[in-house]
């Protein structure tokens, strides 16, 4: 697999095992809600994992980064960005604990067979088809709206791939978490843990990260709030550990 960079690439260091990540400039590159959610989501080693969306593979490397999964499967619809992931996968010798597959989210369990994983976790698209300026980037609308997937999609898809009591983490935005906790249920999935991440303690909440368990019993627990900056701009203790720790 070709590792050596294009055109338009950089590499980025991950601060985890020495783990980097090739990134293609002109397309969507991660952000801090990926690095969040790789510390929020938890899977043992020999727990398989399936993550619906992977883009350029940025997920793997962190939960494998962290010790966090099994088998590792990423799922992605866009050619260029499924080759980039496997370089990705290929650049930190990784090929052997984890695959990238190229295919639609919406029909993920048709794809992988029901009940296929002990642990889904999914970045998707935060805004709703028609929500707000579109990219003129093919790659970066995808990656932002409900495009190719919407929130359903992934929350039906990610529900049916879980083996019983299998767990289900996602970053999403608050705005949407009325109708993420209306459609659980609906796929089988209980609400089991939220953490609200806010840019300072004076502004609202700009993520949430959620757990969710496949036939789970009903009680929520709510975390204490996760704020990122310090007045000065610094990232707070705790998002300097969550990066490198």
């Amino acid at each position: 697999m070709e590792t050596a960079l294009r055109e338009g690439e950089r590499i980025d260091e991950l601060g985890r095992k020495g783990y980097r990540l090739i990134q293609d400039t002109h397309s969507f590159c991660f952000g801090i809600d990926a690095v969040l959610l790789a510390d929020f989501a938890q899977a043992s080693e020999k727990e398989s994992v399936c993550d619906l969306g992977c883009g350029n593979g940025i997920l793997p490397l962190l939960l494998k980064g962290r010790d966090k999964g099994g088998r590792i499967t990423g799922l992605e619809i866009q050619p260029e960005a499924a080759r980039l992931a496997r370089r990705n996968l290929a650049l930190n010798g990784l090929e052997e604990s984890a695959e990238i597959i190229e295919g639609d989210i919406r029909e993920a369990s048709a794809l992988f067979g029901r009940a296929s994983f002990d642990v889904v976790v999914s970045n998707p698209p935060y805004r709703e088809a028609g929500g707000g300026l579109v990219n003129p980037d093919p790659g970066k609308a995808i990656a932002r709206h409900e495009i190719l997937c919407t929130l359903e999609d992934v929350i039906r898809e990610g529900a049916a791939l879980l083996k019983p009591a299998g767990r289900f983490f996602m970053v999403h935005r608050p705005r949407r978490l009325s109708q993420i906790l209306s459609l659980l249920p609906q796929y089988g999935l209980a609400a089991k843990t939220l953490r609200f991440v806010h840019g300072s303690l004076e502004k609202e909440a700009d993520m949430v990260l959620l757990e969710a368990v496949r036939g789970g019993r009903a009680g929520l627990i709510v975390q204490k709030p996760l704020i990122l900056y310090r007045e000065d701009g610094s990232y707070i203790e705790e998002v300097k550990e969550i990066y490198y720790g």
